[in-house]
């Protein structure tokens, strides 16, 4: 049978590869006072509506999983890390260089102005119609990597983003080849 933290990577890994970013999205909401902090109930809750329901002896062993220091909470950070399937050090690496490329400022987030330098909008169906603009285009190719909509993809966020990725992808030469064609490393 599965462990309690497998069950809930398990349900975000079924989303697809949004599904981490969805679930970094519920913790947030369920975060009431903006301390990026969760406590056993506020996971639980959490994850009820997320649709994992299980046992309170469950629950505890997952809350124990993602508390790490024994706070009796539960960090944004360490929810993630926890939460994320393990990744090899080829993967990460690889998820490391494309960051790096896409973060043209060296200020350890990507934005819309890093994204203009790498990324050609022309392409793009709804530029083409002239429905978006080319920051639209940008915009919501950013999307894709957030949690929290703010313009900005953290390191944190990216990798996120590709550990739902690295997940349906087997081999480590597959992910490899994905990698290096889609950000030309």
């Amino acid at each position: 049978m599965a462990t309690p933290i497998e069950q809930l990577r398990e349900i975000c890994l079924k989303r697809g590869v949004n599904g981490i970013r969805m679930i970094g999205r519920m913790f947030k909401t369920y975060d009431d006072n903006g301390s990026r902090m969760l406590d056993k109930e506020e996971l639980k809750n959490g994850l009820k509506d997320y649709g994992l329901n299980m046992s309170k002896d469950d629950q505890d062993q997952l809350f124990a999983c993602f508390d790490k220091d024994g706070s009796g909470s539960i960090s944004f950070d360490e929810f993630l890390l926890a939460l994320r399937p393990p990744m090899s050090s080829s993967r990460l690496d690889l998820i490391d260089k494309a960051f790096a490329k896409m973060d043209a400022t060296g200020d350890g987030t990507i934005t819309i102005e890093d994204l203009k330098k790498y990324y050609d909008v022309s392409h793009h169906p709804k530029f083409k119609t002239g429905e978006w603009t080319k920051d639209k285009v940008l915009q919501e190719f950013l999307n894709n990597f957030q949690a929290d909509g703010d313009s900005v993809v953290t390191k944190e966020e990216f990798v996120n983003y590709y550990a739902g990725v690295s997940a349906s992808i087997d081999q480590d030469v597959y992910f490899d080849y994905m990698m290096r064609q889609a950000w030309k490393l």
